[in-house]
């Protein structure tokens, strides 16, 4: 538990959609630079699936210009975060994907 969220960690892209398909959680944080698959192809997988078409994507990126952030939408990203992310950032993201879960 990281601040009231139950969290899961994956080493890279691959891991990651493979996770999010067995445990459909409410919310991914998704690295774009990631080794084996990038984020945006984590981002296009996970729309894909009917099981976790619905989970709330959030990108986190160095890149924070206009043409970033399209990209991050385009591929189905929810939101976009640009590094370095606060804490209160961060938060503020993810009770916004999942309000009830930051008042459990």
């Amino acid at each position: 538990d990281a601040y009231g969220f139950a969290v899961s960690h994956a080493a890279d892209g691959v891991q990651g959609v493979e996770m999010a398909s067995s445990s459909a959680p409410d919310v991914a944080l998704v690295d774009i630079g990631l080794p084996g698959i990038d984020g945006y192809e984590v981002a296009r997988r996970l729309r894909k699936d009917p099981a976790t078409r619905r989970v709330k994507l959030i990108a986190l990126t160095g890149y924070g210009l206009a043409e970033d952030q399209r990209r991050v939408l385009e591929a189905g990203f929810d939101l976009h975060l640009v590094k370095p992310v606060s804490i209160d950032q961060l938060l503020d993201a993810l009770g916004s994907c999942v309000p009830m879960a930051a008042e459990k």
